[in-house]
């Protein structure tokens, strides 16, 4: 939940523990990541690691490092579960799109209808919430636990100290990461669904995912066969970590799991069995303040560009610990870093030197092509027409009369596109998907998936 980390010095015993895999990654790179994780740890003071490879859509490497446990001392073991921290946020946002996949409430929703008392809630809306971009302030800024949140609390409790005071900025002025306002967007599920959060979380992620080791921390705690966590001043020894009473990682970083559970909910993004196409659009689209800067944001993830691909990365840190988890969208590939030293830089350095060694250098051959199709295409939308000679029978279906009309009223308006660039592409049902990113100089930004089949003919061309 914590966002500044300090950069510590210490040298631990080092120790190893892996677990078999279906797909494997070959011994060159297995043997250059254990190099580079004990090294880190080495470095950073950290007593352990865990983590989980992803390849090409496969989890191929799950391995912990170091010692999970200081007194007595245990070795870190891959089915350990670690606090996820702030990771846990895309959850509830993915949570919040499948609400909205089923029409119960709409990411523009303002908070007024679900919490009338807090803050302005007719001015900040859930996507603002769920992108930090409301102006709610940080209940949780700080990189310790402060004496009162020794004390239980319970999430309306929160939101009447944080929630109910004037704003750090009008909503959608500025970006500042705040966890108040994943505690009010967990309080929204909770409304619409008239169930707990984890309720939610266990039935639509968890199990359909077979995701078996995720507990709720401010339920339950780890248990004697889980990693614990450590602190530390300075260059001084290491101490048990003090934990944040119940009530405080409410929605914000509540969750705690093994590494490969969680490259399970990774493989799951990757593969499209938790969202659809349009809502994964909604999930990975950076957020815009009003003057149009974009904020590398979008709902629970931070989203950036990786040699032309997409990236979804987000840390997370409560007592104790410090996780990372990255995605590579159109590389099928995916890094999740478990630490149990608090302000620890190990997750975030582990993962910078994991990357290069999973991830493929691959070319869209057809790039320079495609991106001109797509832009002649765009172009003619705007008119209300198309060529159905490049699309597919179903492509062809697809744009009735009625899709083209609106395409003409809605994207005319935006005139010519300032900027027009592929994101990513790969496989999919035997067809190549690109992702496209379009913007103009309203700061206006959209997103265009399509699908092309062996032959050419354009199977999808999609506009969010």
């Amino acid at each position: 939940m914590r966002t500044v980390f300090r950069f510590l010095l210490l040298a631990p015993l080092v120790l190893a523990s892996a677990i078999g895999l279906r797909a494997q990654l070959p011994k060159g790179p297995v043997g250059k990541i254990d190099a580079a994780v004990e090294k880190v740890l080495a470095d950073t003071g950290t007593p352990s690691a865990s983590i989980a490879v992803v390849q090409n859509g496969q989890i191929v490497y799950v391995k912990a490092y170091g010692n999970a446990r200081l007194d007595p001392a245990a070795p870190a073991l891959p089915e350990m579960r670690y606090p996820i921290g702030s990771v846990s946020k895309q959850f509830l946002a993915a949570s919040i799109l499948l609400l909205a996949e089923e029409g119960r409430l709409r990411l523009d929703d303002p908070v007024v209808g679900y919490l009338p008392r807090l803050t302005r809630a007719n001015n900040i809306t859930i996507r603002e919430l769920l992108s930090h971009t409301s102006g709610y302030q940080d209940y949780y800024p700080l990189d310790y636990v402060a004496p009162f949140m020794l004390a239980p609390v319970t999430s309306d409790q929160i939101l009447d100290r944080w929630a109910k005071q004037p704003l750090d900025f009008d909503p959608g002025t500025q970006w500042q990461y705040s966890n108040t306002n994943y505690v009010v967007a967990g309080r929204i599920l909770e409304k619409v669904t008239g169930r707990p959060l984890w309720s939610f979380l266990e039935d639509r992620i968890f199990h359909p995912l077979g995701m078996t080791s995720p507990i709720n921390l401010d339920a339950e705690p780890l248990g004697d066969t889980d990693a614990s966590g450590y602190t530390r001043f300075g260059l001084g020894p290491l101490h048990p970590a003090t934990r944040e009473a119940r009530g405080w990682l409410f929605a914000a970083g509540e969750l705690a799991m093994t590494p490969r559970d969680l490259a399970t909910w990774d493989q799951a993004l990757l593969d499209g069995r938790v969202l659809k196409p349009g809502s994964m659009m909604e999930f990975i689209k950076t957020a815009r303040l009003i003057n149009g800067t974009p904020t590398n944001y979008a709902l629970g993830v931070g989203v950036s560009n990786s040699n032309g691909y997409p990236r979804l990365s987000h840390g997370g840190a409560v007592s104790g610990f410090v996780s990372q988890n990255t995605i590579w969208l159109g590389q099928g590939a995916a890094v999740v870093v478990l630490t149990n030293l608090d302000g620890s830089p190990a997750a975030g350095t582990i993962t910078q030197q994991v990357a290069p060694l999973i991830l493929t250098e691959k070319e869209d051959p057809e790039a320079a092509q495609r991106l001109e199709q797509a832009r002649g295409i765009f172009g003619a939308l705007q008119e209300g027409k198309i060529d159905r000679s490049l699309l597919t029978s179903d492509a062809d279906a697809y744009f009735t009369p009625q899709v083209l009309a609106d395409a003409d009223q809605n994207l005319k308006p935006l005139g010519t596109p300032q900027s027009f660039e592929q994101m990513g592409f790969g496989q999919r049902g035997g067809m190549t998907y690109r992702y496209f990113r379009i913007g103009f100089t309203s700061g206006k930004s959209l997103t265009l998936s399509t699908f092309s089949t062996p032959d050419g003919k354009l199977a999808q061309y999609l506009i969010q």
